[in-house]
């Protein structure tokens, strides 16, 4: 096959974003094996001539990293399930269920998709503080229960599935529940998957939020921790980037590993809605 020079070009434009992309996440795991004081050094190393694992012992043994990725996964986790059921069930109301006002009611919500998050982060730690709920991880999950862009991005999927084989499921005596887990799920799962892997990465990578609700040290998340522990230790870069890695890591694992059922739902969605 014939190469064009646009076609070298632009394979070639790519190939040098894609370095760029990748090459900030290969030095922050290249520095994160270098023995202390090592990537301080000019011109820094590309690699490490002595790799260690010294910086990752003393996160886990001396800095309890241990602890706070487990909470970083119970959180991400039950923060992905609890968006997910009242996610799912909005959307799918607002795009199937007849109702008064749901038209207008869902405009109003599609306006608050232009307020900045930071806006609402006063009048939402007030609500939290009136139901005793600082300090927990319940506190932490409140913004889960529901978002606009969760229930925007169900609605317009759910648009998409075909009234006559619900009203089949109900000719049959179906009732709206078994309709919903037993028919409408399974037709959901390509948006379902996408909405999960965005919940999932945007609760493991939230700092704000966690940083007000939680006020013991032993409850934080990784982003929450590793943020304290850069002032305690602020001249050792390589800590700083093994804490990084091991933010990072799983949930680019994850990702990678479900792309493709996110690359389709955001396809399907995009086609469908």
């Amino acid at each position: 096959m014939k190469r064009t020079p646009a076609v070298v070009a632009v394979n070639a434009i790519l190939l040098f974003a894609a370095v760029v992309t990748v090459f900030p996440l290969f030095w922050m795991l290249s520095v994160s094996f270098m023995p202390s004081g090592a990537a301080s050094t000019y011109p820094p190393p590309l690699l490490p001539d002595a790799p260690t694992l010294e910086n990752y012992r003393e996160l886990f043994a001396g800095q309890a990293a241990g602890r706070y990725l487990f909470n970083s996964a119970v959180v991400a986790t039950l923060a992905t399930i609890i968006s997910l059921t009242f996610n799912t069930m909005a959307g799918y109301a607002f795009a199937k269920l007849r109702f008064r006002g749901r038209d207008r009611i869902f405009q109003a919500l599609l306006g608050a998709l232009v307020i900045p998050a930071q806006v609402t982060l006063i009048p939402l730690f007030a609500l939290v503080k009136e139901l005793g709920l600082v300090s927990t991880y319940a506190g932490v999950l409140v913004p889960s229960l529901a978002t606009v862009f969760g229930i925007f991005l169900i609605r317009q999927y759910a648009l998409s599935l075909p009234d006559e084989l619900l009203e089949a499921a109900r000719i049959d005596g179906a009732s709206e529940r078994r309709i919903f887990w037993w028919l409408v799920i399974p037709l959901l799962r390509p948006i379902l998957v996408t909405l999960a892997i965005l919940t999932f990465l945007a609760t493991w990578n939230d700092f704000m939020w966690p940083l007000i609700v939680l006020t013991s040290q032993e409850m934080y998340t990784l982003p929450v921790a590793l943020a304290g522990l850069s002032r305690e230790h602020v001249q050792e870069n390589e800590m700083m980037m093994a804490g990084a890695v091991i933010t990072v890591a799983p949930v680019l694992i994850l990702f990678l590993g479900l792309q493709r059922y996110y690359i389709a739902g955001i396809l399907a969605g995009g086609v469908k809605g």
